[in-house]
């Protein structure tokens, strides 16, 4: 019986293509309709006023303007306090003429 495998038969050389998970838009920039903020597993990031989450938790703009994270408390079931942000986009306001 062979001591070792025969040739081919390695164990490495499996490893998986990257995900580009992350912030697209930072805070302070501007989004158009549809662009992608955040890519993302699982809620790190929830989806304020504009926004909103797909399926994958990927965050995404619903109007124009300027992305803005905010921080609050969110009370848990059982009464514990966790810190969470808040992805939100200010809509450009139109000037009347």
């Amino acid at each position: 019986m062979a001591k070792t495998h025969a040739t081919g038969a390695t164990k490495l050389g499996r490893d998986s293509n990257p995900k580009y998970l992350g912030i697209k838009i930072a805070a302070g920039q501007t989004a158009k309709i549809g662009n992608i903020i955040v890519r993302q597993r699982g809620t790190r990031l929830y989806a304020g006023e504009n926004v909103r989450m797909g399926g994958d938790n990927t965050l995404y703009a619903l109007k124009d303007g300027v992305v803005k994270v905010t921080s609050k408390a969110k009370k848990g079931f059982n009464s514990s306090k966790k810190k969470i942000k808040i992805v939100s986009i200010e809509a450009k306001k139109e000037k009347k003429s």
